[in-house]
């Protein structure tokens, strides 16, 4: 039976996210017994960062809000933006956004609240460490790794989003890394802010307090949807 709620999603921040999101949503729309209604369009990574590199919060927003708006003619009720560097005009986006956007950083927050976690480090890409969220979750302090211990934690997301695969290897070298921040930094959780992360943990093989923000993200807008009743 079809859930009555169209999910509009905004693709290419990047591929890879695009297709886990798609294939995580119809997965939980199936385990409940309902068709996945989505609308999905395309937009360039490229054009993002062009923005933010001009601090231009403004004119990211509207970008984006072209596509929001052409998937509100497809029929969309809800917007999602599955990616971390968008987020640098979520202010913006939250007041002129078309559709109702379902939040990354609340879901997030909400973890973060809940593990009382203050102190915590990003692993993914060098622009989503360096990124803090973008001062969205002001009551978290964001600890930066050295710049070699970036460089390494960029190295290899880049190689799993180049190979679509990871190694035991490269699993043990983040998991080292994280124990480091949290014995030399007091770190209280890693926040795996990039889906490619799924390549190498999960939450059998994950050894270091995680917080997986794509994860969390999902359910916040499978929630939204089962919360409306149209599921």
């Amino acid at each position: 039976m079809s859930n009555g709620c169209c999910i509009g999603l905004i693709g290419g921040l990047g591929v890879g996210a695009t297709t886990y999101y798609y294939q995580e949503l119809a997965r939980a729309h199936q385990a409940h017994g309902h068709s996945l209604d989505i609308v999905i369009v395309h937009a360039e990574t490229s054009r993002v960062f062009e923005f933010v590199r001009a601090q231009d919060p403004r004119g990211l927003a509207e970008y984006l809000n072209r596509f929001l708006r052409r998937l509100q003619a497809a029929g969309a009720d809800i917007g999602v933006v599955p990616a971390i560097t968008p987020l640098y005009c979520a202010r913006e986006l939250a007041t002129t956004s078309p559709l109702p956007l379902v939040s990354m950083v609340d879901a997030v927050a909400a973890e973060l609240t809940s593990r009382s976690a203050r102190r915590v480090a990003i692993f993914g890409t060098r622009y989503s460490i360096q990124s803090g969220f973008f001062g969205q979750l002001p009551n978290v302090e964001f600890v930066l790794p050295t710049p070699d211990e970036i460089d390494l934690i960029h190295s290899i997301y880049g190689e799993l989003l180049r190979d679509g695969l990871g190694s035991s290897d490269q699993r043990q070298v983040l998991t080292e890394l994280a124990q480091t921040l949290r014995d030399r930094d007091h770190v209280d959780a890693i926040l795996l802010a990039g889906t490619d992360l799924t390549l190498l943990f999960n939450q059998a093989n994950t050894g270091f307090p995680a917080i997986d923000c794509a994860a969390l993200h999902l359910q916040a807008i499978l929630n939204q949807v089962l919360d409306a009743n149209v599921v």
